[in-house]
């Protein structure tokens, strides 16, 4: 369904507890980190806000990405008011230690990770 010209998705329920999300998500992962050299800052945060703008509710994150830069381009992107209106998923549990990826599952290192997202 399109309005103004823009792009509407669908919404769904989410896992058991009632959390309702867009049906489609926002990967930010590529914007600063894996994919190539990072992004200008300013591009990806006109990507986020379209997408807000456009319905998308879900974004997905990860505190590996960059490391934490990734999180910081969009804790820049939802000022002003976007945050109340999107579901922010972040992963953890992972670490890079010599170039090397490890999991890591502890509760102290999990805890850490949530405190600094």
């Amino acid at each position: 369904m399109a309005t103004n010209g823009n792009l509407r998705v669908g919404r769904m329920k989410l896992g058991s507890e009632g959390l309702v999300v867009s049906t489609q998500g926002l990967g930010c992962m590529g914007m600063s980190y894996l994919c190539g050299l990072p992004k200008p800052e300013f591009e990806m945060i006109e990507v986020i806000h379209h997408a807000i703008n456009s319905s998308v509710t879900f974004l997905d994150t990860s505190d590996v990405y960059g490391p934490h830069t990734n999180e910081i381009l969009i804790g820049k992107a939802l000022k002003g008011g976007m945050r109340e209106k999107v579901e922010l998923a972040t992963k953890c549990g992972l670490n890079f230690d010599n170039g090397k990826l490890n999991i890591v599952g502890d509760p102290a290192y999990i805890r850490a990770c949530c405190e600094g997202s």
